[in-house]
């Protein structure tokens, strides 16, 4: 099964600011600063395996005081899916609406039954990624100001971490669209649904909740989601999905509310997993852009 979410999203025009001439630096004297060029360079390894790679997109005039990271995890049932689901319209609106971030699109690697990349490979990938980005600021030019996103089985492995790991950077923010947060219900929900339940048995070694009860709530973000671990999140769900089903959203929503953690749920009704429609989309990066705004400092 592989889901994917489009982000057909209008792009704004992003003003860059031109520099001062050579020989004025802006206070009468001296040399201007050289100004940082944006970049973008795909596939760029944070681990040993051919999925260890992230797509990198650094905006122009970066620093390491007020350029924040976006992390981006895509879905796909935990056995599909790839980085360049986002390419394109995806990922050109969110650098639009989101142009003081450097964004890093991320892969990881697959669960295949019988026992190929098995839970947690794909938490430990999301792991190395963000420690490779951490470690990599300076060369980067990008701050310590790092927030998570993802859709369905990648937001599920954007909160797990955010939540999960303090470590060596504690993770500002998430932007959860319509992921799995309590895997032992996911396992229920799933008990009519052979795609979704091929998924969940590749990446939990075809354990259930009643063989490894301790299995299932490690790798759910909804046993993190407290007041000192877990972080503002907003949670974007559609009413009509069958794949995620609206009662994985409103759990964690419920948790994060119990624990005092800001958090959002923006609910759309009659929407299914995905893909949304671009009104949709533009709808979630309206609430999504000022959530974090209010939140990364």
């Amino acid at each position: 099964m592989k889901v994917k979410i489009l982000f057909s999203l209008s792009v704004f025009v992003l003003v860059m600011f031109g520099s001062c001439s050579k020989g004025d630096d802006g206070l009468g004297g001296g040399p201007a600063p050289t100004p940082v060029a944006a970049s973008t360079t795909m596939n760029v390894a944070y681990g040993t395996d051919p999925l260890q790679k992230m797509d990198v997109y650094l905006p122009a005039n970066r620093t390491t005081t007020t350029t924040k990271v976006l992390i981006y995890v895509h879905g796909g049932a935990w056995i599909g899916g790839d980085k360049a689901d986002l390419n394109g319209a995806g990922i050109d609106s969110i650098r639009a609406r989101l142009p003081d971030y450097a964004v890093f699109n991320v892969n990881y690697r697959l669960a295949v039954l019988p026992a190929t990349n098995p839970f947690p490979a794909q938490e430990m990938d999301v792991k190395a990624a963000v420690e490779y980005i951490y470690n990599n600021r300076a060369t980067y030019l990008v701050s310590s100001k790092f927030v998570m996103m993802g859709h369905s089985a990648g937001a599920h492995l954007a909160l797990l971490h955010a939540y999960k790991y303090q470590t060596p950077v504690k993770i500002k923010a998430v932007v959860d669209f319509f992921g799995p947060t309590n895997m032992a219900t996911m396992y229920t929900d799933y008990a009519s649904n052979p795609l979704g339940q091929y998924g969940l048995y590749a990446l939990m070694g075809n354990s259930t909740p009643t063989t490894n009860p301790t299995f299932y709530a490690q790798s759910s973000p909804v046993t993190y989601a407290t007041t000192t671990a877990a972080c503002p999140t907003i949670i974007l769900q559609g009413g009509t999905d069958v794949t995620v089903y609206p009662t994985q959203s409103t759990t964690l929503r419920d948790k994060l509310t119990l624990a005092s953690v800001v958090n959002q749920y923006v609910y759309y009704p009659l929407l299914p997993h995905g893909p949304w429609d671009a009104a949709t989309n533009t709808d979630a990066m309206n609430k999504i852009q000022p959530f974090l705004a209010a939140n990364v400092q």
